[in-house]
């Protein structure tokens, strides 16, 4: 294992070096690379410090290949009973005693109670393993016994050879598994003994830091590796404490410290054979914890070296001594008594009494209101961003304020405070969260929610400093300050001390009664002060004073004394907690305290034993609120599916996670979802690098398998030829190999040279000239392989386009795979489902009897393309010697040929003189410098030039051509942009520049066709959407002068003159004649051969509405649940009946009309509310048959990255609806289907929804595609990335993917599959594209100004549009509706304006002072928050930021605020944040698209919907495919 430089630093006299283990057997099958620490004991070696890399044993490395768990000890298994072992001297024996059976590889046993001391017996740190004279003695026993077997099995070994070195493995599981090794054999580490439980804790918790680590940063595991060092430090310390065995007293000063070890330990995995991430090494949060974590120690160092004396500085230079081994060994003793300390600080506070009486919340509950639930108003940031650095233990953690809060549980249901124990460390069976608003502690006393105030909220007009919207973590403790007449209500989280002020107006109900509680408790000690002795007034007495409380009294209860007793027993802990700290220790002592205590006991009152035990967190910060945002709080409902639906979820859960689908388990989630930070606008933050990477893509490729050495003479063929191959083989089809029969059209299955089984099918069978009989078939995949993984029928085999050469001896046996067609439509779903459903059964009964599994196959497997497609039954297993795989695989390769001097083919496509075509920026000039604040990602990014080919010049001479050398002779043609960025913004966006500029540029550079034109010339069109490669020119542009000047006569453009219709074919880029034509036809909207459709979470209509412009489809239906979205839709699309409900009881109802109740699993409240559904409703329903098509994007909140944290019921549920929506397709089978989502629906759930999704489709045998397309690219000024999967009935053709069409800086967006490949849908454009980004000065800049909080519906223009896209988006509209902006308070209003009006400006660029509100209050400009945490939140950067006139939006969001996720929402010239209609326009709404609700709801129908644009090109395609299909 890589070690910390200081420890190497520190050896001096003791030489080692590094080396590599080698082993006879070579193979990488089941081995996983782990990085090793290594000594070598002899002297006169070379000494190194580097990291090494080894290959575990086999045995230790299958074992990796299952989830390793760490084991639940007790007490009794930690004292190994050894009185029945062997006992060994030697450990060969030791080793030969536990083999169970033979071992082809190194060695590996497990060690159990096990300790590492010297020479004398003197436990030693773990780590002192690497110094000579460190020995073991343990218990070895067979790696795969379980403890729990029988220790007799065990060999006691006192005689272990030097320890070589140790390493961790388990990064990939998240369990740290520590192993040691000697020269005979590697031991993975179980049990410690209890006398060395120290040492090796301590160790392991190093480990474990280091697994915790690598996993929240490498991105093969779900990781994000552009986390800043304190959002790495907060989620690893959230994630070890959120484990039962924790404790709790995880901290980030202790993984701080060990920067230098898991820097060292996790570098060495760089070398790992399946590490797809960046290089480890160079990742700067893991260098800045290694930075951070040196600067201490040398700080430290320095104060210690300070107070003996100074410290030595010779040449400028700090000398560090390396430490010898006594200090090494002084330090990790040092080092291990901190960490004690540590655990030991994290556990005080708990109360010295054994137990604690809790409250019964069944008999508080008749003093509280009716069940209601939290509704946050604005987006709260994560309590955990604005952890502190001073630690967790109670006394160092900050205090602050929390206004307008509120209380409640995991489901988000409002709850009382006093239903958590008052003293920390009581064993709490309840978890409570609180949302507020939080600013910095100003020394204030003010009661918690005075009676006055209690009917208030903070509400707009409050002017002071609302301060910053929160969710808190599970709260741990509270208590109750009083004096004279003040209350002060304050709790705690892992985080920090809150003081509550005001809460929500919701929650004040929820918090009199605790205050109702405290001023009586106020008034008993008041009664008990007035006495004599204390003691004389027994609690009956007291309860007796009370009743006689005049009802003006604040603390009345009631004057019947039943009633008081009852309040006063079951709030007791209230009550109890004030008499506990009052000082007066008669009052204390009282007998009306004793008496409290009994009558709860008589109650039964919950005893709580007070253990120093940390609440369990199911997750990292498991607060409900995480992930709800400002949203309706809607009431939960099961999904409604169909059976089959049903059937292949419930299966997959019940076979895989089978604790998941126990009923009692809702609240309990087993798996952790990585923690998503890739919000929508990651890549903000990013540099992207322009330059073009030529992507690795996995080609279909023909692979061969190596001859058998000793071919099988048991081969003949069994029929007459058939016929030749092109090259002259003798074709067959039919074979007899040994007793198999073989036949073109079958399957059979081989070893390749790896010995692994493949399946392959026969494509033809042909007798070389050498007499060698051969077979050329296609691999047929298993579903694990594919991206389905365990989602897949184990059962079902995918075609392949790989293609194997073998002999026919090779053949190992004949394999059954049935080809399944089964008939398609509504129809026959029973039909189909009755048949799989035999078939299953049929299949289980030979598992049962031990027969050989028949696989089916029903689709190709295009992983290339992202996509499973129908077989291609008319070119399979024909036996003619071809093979559509192999021809497939000719028409996508780089072919590159020089025809003529005036023609090329380049990429298949081909090119002559007088062509236009593109050619990349980066052969003109470099992109310009910039910044990379969020918004301004595109400055300086290029488009594709447009020239002209003049002429085709081969290398001279023997030099062969290729793509580099060969040149062409083009024409440069200008662009707006390339004269200004004020005259891009002028032009239309199609428009370039004819020029004099001649140059050579190889072929290399060439991106494909395109066509110049007359302006007159051009499709017409009214979108604000470029789909096609024409351009169009009416000026000849002087680069020398700048000028421009009218195009000559005598310029011609003749491409289109020189166009034969052969050519179509080669177009490349170019579009083609039928798409021009259409152009005209779109713009009215959809004409014929369109498809009716039903649009599912329908929102305002961004989806229907591009899919319309496109002519592919006109909505008929929509089902939307919340009414203002709902209403948005029904306005701008009145053709279409909006059905404003539930999905879930939309297709109850449709089910149920048309007679297939028994088919459909449902909730009674969703049967209930169908069957109230009016006649009319009922009757305008769909049913099957009049639905061609089905398109939707079920509810993103749960999947977003834009919700830090996706692990509560209510995600659960909105991840249910996709459910719902798979069972509309399941039920409806329309011909198409379109399923849109965020991108990290791929990655949500660990892709098992992503999964399901697919093998959900595929069963009801559609074709599917699948990929991440990003919007910017396609003509919207938004960084927006987005999921889609196409579905496409047999017999249709399969949807593509639109090409971008503009410059964006995006990466490209892959998704990854088995064996380490990857597929994006289409290319990054940073490095180029036809058109340039569309900017927010295009998008937005003839809009009139409007002041902060502006409200008038309507609003006149005020000037002409300049852009083109501005242009595009105003159409016809003669008046201006919904340029409202939200209105800040007053404070940031002020701080708004103190923004800068220049590209880039946020919060850093504020004023450091206070300024003066008109309540008279100072308050600072810059939050109190920001420069604390700005370190290790990347500075915080776009928080208070204004949008960049040549840049982009950052992503759309439901509600823009100046400290939500994305800050930036400031006009870039005006004091306000973006209205309405700016967000629309940024998701290419036209201005004509109308919005309904209240401004907040208008914002979340932008922020929810698919930018039409990019819908509009995705209906192009559907297009395409739909008329395919009539023309064919």
């Amino acid at each position: 294992m890589a070690k910390n430089p200081c420890t190497a630093a520190a050896t001096g006299t003791k030489k080692r070096r590094a080396k590599r283990h080698k082993r006879d057997d070579d193979s990488d099958e089941n081995e996983e690379m782990v990085t090793v620490y290594e000594d070598d004991k002899k002297e006169g070696n070379d000494t190194t410090d580097e990291p090494i890399v080894r290959k575990r044993p086999k045995r230790a490395a299958a074992c990796a290949n299952f989830r390793e768990e760490e084991l639940d000890l007790s007490e009794k298994d930690l004292v190994v009973t050894i009185k029945e072992s062997w006992v060994e001297a030697d450990e060969i024996d030791a080793i030969s005693l536990t083999k169970t059976e033979p071992e082809d590889r190194r060695s590996c046993r497990k060690l159990i109670d096990f300790t590492l001391h010297d020479a004398d017996g003197n436990s030693q740190p773990f780590e002192m393993s690497e110094v000579d004279g460190i020995f073991i003695t343990a218990l070895v026993m067979p790696l795969d016994d379980d403890l729990g077997k029988d220790k007799g099995k065990g060999v006691r070994c006192l005689g272990f050879g030097q320890i070589k070195h140790w390493a961790i493995s388990g990064y990939n599981e998240g369990t740290a598994v520590i192993w040691v090794s000697t020269e005979i054999a590697d031991y993975k580490c179980v049990k410690p003994a209890s006398s060395y439980r120290s040492f090796f804790d301590h160790f392991s918790e190093k480990a474990r830091v280091c697994v915790e680590v690598y996993r929240k940063i490498a991105k093969s595991i779900g990781g994000n590796p552009q986390l800043g060092l304190e959002e790495l430090l907060a989620s690893v310390v959230r994630s070890i404490n959120s484990n039962r065995k924790s404790g709790g007293t995880m901290s980030k000063d202790f993984v701080i410290s060990l920067g230098g070890f898991i820097y060292n330990q996790i570098i060495g995995l760089d070398n790992t054979a399946h590490n797809n991430d960046e290089i480890l090494a160079s990742l700067p949060v893991l260098v800045a914890l290694r930075d951070e974590s040196k600067s201490r120690a040398e700080l430290n160092k320095f104060s210690a070296m300070n107070s003996n004396g100074g410290l030595k500085i010779k040449d400028g230079q700090c000398k560090i001594v390396s430490e010898d081994e006594d200090e090494k060994l002084a330090r990790l003793l040092q080092e291990e008594e901190e960490w004690k300390m540590m655990k030991q600080r994290g556990k005080q506070g708990a109360s010295q009494k054994k137990f604690y009486i809790k409250i019964s919340e069944t008999e508080i509950a008749n003093d509280y209101p009716l069940p209601a639930y939290y509704k946050p108003c604005s987006q709260e940031m994560d309590e955990y961003i604005f952890d502190s650095d001073i630690g967790l233990f109670f006394d160092d953690m900050p205090v602050r304020i929390l206004n307008n809060w509120a209380l409640y549980n995991s489901e988000s249901r409002l709850i009382p405070l006093e239903l958590i124990p008052m003293k920390s460390g009581a064993e709490n069976d309840i978890v409570i969260f609180g949302s507020g608003f939080m600013r910095e502690d100003d020394g204030s006393c003010c009661s918690t929610a005075e009676p006055a105030q209690l009917s208030s909220s903070s509400s707009k007009s409050y002017q002071e400093d609302p301060g910053i919207p929160i969710y808190l973590s599970p709260i741990k403790e509270w208590v109750i300050e009083f004096g004279g007449s003040m209350i002060c209500i304050t709790i705690r989280t892992d985080v920090a001390w809150y003081k509550l002020r005001q809460p929500t107006k919701q929650y004040a109900p929820w918090c009199e009664p605790v205050l109702k509680t405290a001023r009586l408790a106020v008034s008993i000690i008041t009664l008990l002060k007035e006495q004599s002795r204390a003691s004389k007034l027994s609690f009956t007495e007291v309860i007796k004073k009370v009743a006689e409380f005049d009802s003006g009294h604040p603390s009345f209860i009631s004057s019947s004394l039943t009633l008081v007793e009852r309040y006063v027993v079951v709030h007791g802990q209230i009550i109890l907690q004030q008499f506990a700290d009052f000082p007066d220790e008669s009052i204390r002592r009282s007998a009306f305290v004793t008496g409290l205590v009994l009558k709860m006991e008589e109650r039964r009152h919950t005893k709580l034993v007070m253990k120093k035990k940390s609440q369990t967190m199911r997750g990292e910060n498991p607060n409900p609120s995480a992930k709800m945002g400002p949203i309706l709080r809607r009431k939960l409902m099961r999904a409604t599916t169909t059976r089959l639906i049903s059937k292949i979820w419930g299966e997959y859960y019940a076979t895989h996670f089978p604790e998941d689908t126990k009923e009692q388990d809702e609240n309990k989630e087993k798996e952790i979802v990585e923690d998503q930070e890739e919000n929508e606008d990651d890549d903000a933050e990013e540099e992207v690098d322009v330059e073009v990477e030529q992507a690795v893509r996995t080609p279909p490729s023909t692979r061969s398998k190596k001859s058998s050495s000793n071919t099988c003479k048991e081969v003949k063929w069994e029929e007459q030829t058939t016929g030749n191959t092109v090259s002259g083989d003798v074709l067959y089809k039919c074979a007899t190999v040994r007793d198999l029969s073989v036949a073109v059209g079958r399957a059979v299955a081989i070893e390749d040279d790896s010995g692994e089984t493949i399946i392959c099918f026969i494509e033809y069978m042909y007798e070389k000239r050498d007499g060698t009989k051969m077979v050329h078939g296609r691999i047929l995949q298993r579903g694990s392989r594919t991206v389905l993984g365990n989602a897949a029928n184990e059962r079902e085999v995918f075609l392949t386009n790989d293609c194997l050469e073998f002999e026919l001896g090779d053949t190992k046996e004949s394999v059954t795979v049935n080809v399944k067609l089964m008939p398609w439509g509504h129809s026959y779903r029973k039909e189909n489902s009755e048949a799989n459903r035999i078939e299953s059964a049929k299949a289980e009964d030979q598992k049962r009897k031990g027969l050989p599994v028949e696989y089916f196959c029903r689709s190709l497997y295009w992983p290339e393309k992202g996509s499973f497609v129908s077989l291609p039954h008319d070119k399979l297993g024909i036996g003619t010697g071809a093979c559509s795989s192999c021809e497939e695989r000719k028409l996508v390769g780089d072919e590159f040929k020089v025809l003529s001097e005036t023609s090329f083919v380049f990429k298949n496509i081909r090119y002559n003189v007088h062509d236009f075509l593109y050619i990349r920026s980066e052969f003109f000039s470099q992109r310009e410098g910039h910044d990379t604040y969020k918004a301004g990602r595109n400055v300086g990014l290029k488009p594709y030039l447009v020239c002209h080919v003049l002429s085709v010049q081969a290398p001279a001479g023997p030099k062969k051509a290729n793509p580099e050398s060969t040149k062409i002779n083009v024409r440069r043609f200008y662009r707006p942009d390339d004269i200004s960025s004020a005259k891009a913004y002028s032009s239309d966006i199609r428009e370039v520049y004819y020029s004099e500029d001649i140059m050579n540029v190889p072929i290399a550079m060439v991106e494909g066709k395109c066509e110049v034109r007359m302006k007159n010339e051009l499709p017409n069109s009214d979108l604000p959407v470029v789909v096609e490669h024409v351009f169009y020119c009416e000026y000849l542009y002087d680069p020398t002068t700048g000028a421009l000047k009218q195009l000559p006569p005598n310029v011609k453009l003749v491409s289109l003159l020189r166009k034969a219709p052969s050519e179509s074919k080669n177009k490349g880029k170019q579009i083609c004649d039928d798409e021009q034509a259409d152009s005209d036809k779109r713009k009215n909207g959809p004409m014929g051969n369109c498809l009716t459709t039903l649009d599912i979470f329908a929102g305002c209509g961004g989806l229907s509405e591009g899919l319309q412009q496109s002519g592919a489809s006109l909505t008929k239906w929509a089902v939307e649940y919340e009414d203002p979205a709902g209403e948005a839709f029904g306005e701008n699309h009145p053709e279409a009946v909006v059905f404003v409900e539930n999905c879930n009881v939309i297709l109850k109802a449709i089910m149920d009309k048309c007679g297939d109740a028994d088919d459909c699993i449902s909730t009674s409240e969703a049967a209930e509310r169908a069957e109230k559904l009016s006649d009319e409703k009922v009757k305008n329903l769909p049913v099957p048959g009049e639905v061609e098509f089905i398109n939707g994007g079920p509810p993103c909140q749960g999947f977003s990255g834009m919700n830090r944290f996706n692990q509560s019921s209510w995600s659960k549920v909105q991840c249910e609806m996709i459910l719902a929506f798979l069972s509309f397709a399941e039920y409806f089978r329309p011909r198409f289907f379109l399923l849109e989502n965020v991108r990290n629906f791929i990655s949500f759930n660990k892709g098992q929804t992503f999964r399901l999704t697919l093998a959900s489709l595929l069963e009801m045998g559609y074709q599917v595609r699948f990929g991440i397309l990003e919007a910017g690219a396609y003509g919207v000024a938004q960084s927006r990335k987005r999921a889609f999967i196409w579905a496409a009935a047999p017999g249709e053709t399969l949807p593509e993917w639109p090409e971008p069409m503009h410059v964006f800086a995006s990466p490209e967006l892959k998704i990854t599959l088995p064996d380490g490949n990857y597929y994006a849908a289409v290319k990054s454009t940073a490095a180029g594209a036809p058109f340039r980004s569309i900017t927010v000065r295009d998008t937005v800049g003839d809009l009139p100004p409007v002041e902060n909080g502006a409200s008038k519906p309507t609003i006149q223009y005020g000037s002409e549009p300049v852009s083109w896209f501005q242009k595009k988006i105003r159409g016809n509209t003669l008046s201006l509706s919904d340029h409202i902006s939200k209105e800040m308070n007053e404070l940031n209003l002020i701080r708004c304006k103190h923004i800068p009006k220049r590209p880039g400006c946020d919060w850093h660029d504020l004023p450091d002072e206070k300024v003066k509100l008109s309540t008279g209050q100072m308050a600072e400009l810059i939050p109190w928050c920001l420069p604390n945490t700005a370190k290790r939140h990347n500075q915080w950067k776009g928080l208070y930021g204004r949008l960049d006139w040549e840049g982009n939006f950052p992503t759309s969001v439901t509600d823009p605020q100046p400290m939500g996720k994305v800050g930036m929402c400031f006009h870039p010239e005006q004091d306000r944040i973006i209205t309405v209609r700016e967000c629309a326009r940024s998701q290419g709404f036209p201005d004509s698209y109308r919005f309904a609700g209240n401004i907040q709801s208008k914002h979340r129908q932008i922020g929810n919907a698919v930018p039409p644009p990019l819908a509009y090109a995705l209906g192009r395609k559907l297009k395409e495919a739909i008329d395919a299909r009539a023309n064919s």
